[in-house]
């Protein structure tokens, strides 16, 4: 006994901080450390400095505790080969998504020419898509949050699929409005492709690549463009239907390959499949699985609407559906403006020409330009350095100081819009504020699913996402018909809604930047993990309940 006990004197004490919540007491939980008290051997701990995002090296993973969460499996996992498969398969249902979008644009004038539909009609077709879109959202994520986040992504990507290809073969308006209408349902499902995203991101990567997703937005809408350049003279509307279902087939037959979500399965009551799943990953990616028995969470109603209007969370809900509303108010309104500010040189003239109209057939059309097609083409491009800019902020200032930059700086670019410029710094003006706005809608999906536990994230992020489809249903009725009465009072509406929506993001009570997914609602925040990359002597944690 007495040679056991000198053995173990000369053993270093390894110190790890905890990363996550756990069933210990309240004392535990507090002082985030757990050591073994052994009478007679030294209490000092050696501490074991790790890179930032590197992997707990297998010896050391977990060896004095006995259980650990999904935030810790995830976070000693790291990112890796399964991550970049699933940023890929993510990045597609993004690109498909874009694609579907972008087609309204391109779709609307051809029908306008060759069904000769009278303009109420062409607009009903853009807000028919909207509409289906508003309507599902919250269906999608609350069928996400109790089914699973695989299960609603699944149905909502097929859904999609079969209604956007049967809209080829619509013989009479009536009947593409309606399968366009379907469309829009199926597309409301598709932002939960980010909330299975986030929950197999470790916290280092999470910012960064939900970012990230935003170029295949980009990338889809471009590749839409241009496929609608050879399509369109040659082959008609109806292949260009088919041939823009591509991506979304594509995801249809590999999104078979998804995992479900290991926090979705923990929160469920699957444990072993929760486990099967993190095996696979480490496997996948070479890194070791934590040690001990995972913990599983307390059972819980998912997907209560009246969970987001919790006392913790009802400030931080509808603050959130206001920015949204907004980034997709001022989005949407930017594109439409666009087209009507290039076509009358600037602000100036459209406000002393007082739209001197001629009298003219509603029916009276013009087929899209090739020269129209680069215009398109051209404004998509400003997103790709908006994106640039907020990856490199996001981290920096934090998710909230980040949106209120970009609102604030959109709102700066439509007031200067007000100064007679010519039409180089017109079109370097709306580059600058799409480019911005666009990387605050970005901001807005990654602050999201952060906020939010895991019971109710889906639900939350399908609910902004409805109040996002609100905003670009109201804001052809301020870019095309307020803009026939006064342009300098459109431009101040944007302004004014993009500056209250900075307050409303500074006005957020809990910043993300740093901390875990937060796994359970019967917790506050504060009590999720602070992160392993820290490197400060103390152990860094924040108080329980706190919400900065």
């Amino acid at each position: 006994m007495e040679e056991d006990l000198f053995q173990l004197r000369q053993l270093p004490v390894v110190k790890f901080r905890r990363t996550g919540e756990s069933a210990r007491s309240e004392d535990d939980a507090a002082s985030g450390e757990h050591e073994v008290q052994i009478e007679g051997v030294r209490a000092g701990l050696e501490a074991v400095e790790l890179d930032d995002g590197a992997a707990v090296p297998k010896e050391f993973a977990n060896p004095t505790d006995d259980t650990f969460m999904v935030e810790d499996a995830v976070e000693a996992i790291g990112f890796g080969k399964f991550q970049w498969k699933l940023s890929v398969l993510t990045g597609l249902a993004w690109m498909a998504d874009a694609m579907e979008m972008m087609i309204l644009s391109i779709l609307a004038p051809q029908l306008h020419c060759e069904w000769r539909l009278p303009s109420w009609q062409v607009a009903l077709l853009t807000s028919v898509v909207f509409v289906g879109m508003m309507s599902s959202s919250t269906l999608w994520g609350n069928i996400s949050d109790q089914y699973g986040r695989k299960t609603g992504l699944k149905i909502s990507v097929l859904w999609t699929l079969y209604y956007g290809i049967l809209s080829a073969f619509a013989p009479v308006y009536s009947w593409i409005l309606v399968l366009r209408g379907l469309v829009g349902f199926g597309i409301g499902g598709v932002p939960q492709s980010v909330t299975l995203y986030a929950e197999f991101l470790p916290m280092k990567a999470r910012a960064k690549c939900i970012l990230l997703i935003e170029v295949f937005w980009a990338i889809g809408t471009v590749f839409e463009v241009i496929l609608a350049v050879f399509v369109m003279p040659s082959l008609g509307w109806r292949w260009l239907l088919i041939l823009s279902a591509v991506p979304l087939l594509i995801f249809a037959v590999l999104c078979f390959w998804l995992p479900e979500s290991a926090r979705y399965d923990v929160l469920s009551g699957n444990q072993e499949k929760a486990i099967a799943t993190l095996k696979r990953i480490a496997t996948e990616n070479g890194a070791p699985m934590p040690l001990g028995k995972l913990i599983i969470s307390r059972q819980e109603d998912r997907g209560r609407m009246r969970d987001l209007f919790t006392p913790h969370f009802r400030w931080t809900t509808l603050l959130l559906w206001f920015i949204w509303f907004s980034n997709a108010f001022s989005y949407y309104g930017l594109v439409l403006l666009t087209t009507e500010l290039f076509q009358a040189g600037d602000v100036c003239s459209i406000s002393s020409q007082k739209k001197a109209v001629e009298a003219k057939c509603s029916l009276a059309c013009e087929y899209l330009s090739e020269e129209d097609y680069m215009d398109l083409l051209w404004t998509t491009l400003s997103e790709f350095p908006g994106v640039l800019v907020t990856l490199w902020i996001i981290d920096r200032l934090g998710r909230k100081k980040t949106m209120a930059l970009c609102f604030v700086i959109f709102s700066f670019c439509s007031l200067l819009l007000f100064i007679c410029v010519g039409r180089n710094m017109l079109t370097l003006l709306l580059f600058i504020a799409r480019a911005f706005i666009s990387g605050g809608f970005q901001a807005a999906y990654v602050y999201t699913p952060e906020v939010y536990p895991t019971a109710t994230r889906a639900l939350g992020l399908g609910t902004c996402s409805g109040m996002a489809r609100v905003g670009a249903l109201i804001t052809p009725f301020i870019a095309q018909v307020m803009l026939e009465s006064s342009v300098y009072l459109t431009l101040a509406v944007y302004s004014g809604c993009c500056l209250l929506a900075a307050l409303a993001s500074c006005f957020l009570p809990i910043e993300t930047k740093g901390r875990g997914l937060q796994e359970s609602s019967h917790r506050e925040w504060g009590q999720e993990m602070v992160g392993r990359g820290t490197h400060d002597t103390g152990v860094t944690r924040s108080n329980s309940g706190s919400q900065e």
